[in-house]
């Protein structure tokens, strides 16, 4: 039961290694952990438009939900290779453990 409660309260991630990484000042960021997002998280985009991986709503809702959290300008920039790897793990979120062929 423990594992089903930890589960429960524990985000669901996914990480993007970064074909190009992305400069910061001195750092460089060559990999982030995109985390689910919640509802509230989602306002302002439409979830059809997440599903395609419309750039505009990416742009928008990666900056949500990523760690280290990138700004909206550094996802502009981002390298499109990078943008589907991170739109593909966002609209993976959004699927139903039956659209995913889970058994549960």
């Amino acid at each position: 039961m423990t594992d089903k409660a930890t589960e429960k309260t524990q985000p669901i991630t996914g990480q993007v290694e970064l074909d190009t990484p992305i400069k910061r000042g001195e750092q460089t960021i060559e990999s982030i952990t995109l985390r689910k997002p919640r509802s509230g998280e989602l306002r302002g985009v439409a979830l059809t438009d997440v599903l395609q991986m419309q750039t505009d709503a990416l742009i928008k809702l990666i900056p949500r939900l990523s760690a280290p959290s990138l700004t909206e300008p550094e996802v502009r920039e981002m390298d499109p290779a990078d943008l589907v790897q991170c739109g593909s793990e966002i609209a993976g979120f959004l699927l139903t453990k039956r659209a995913k062929g889970d058994a549960a």
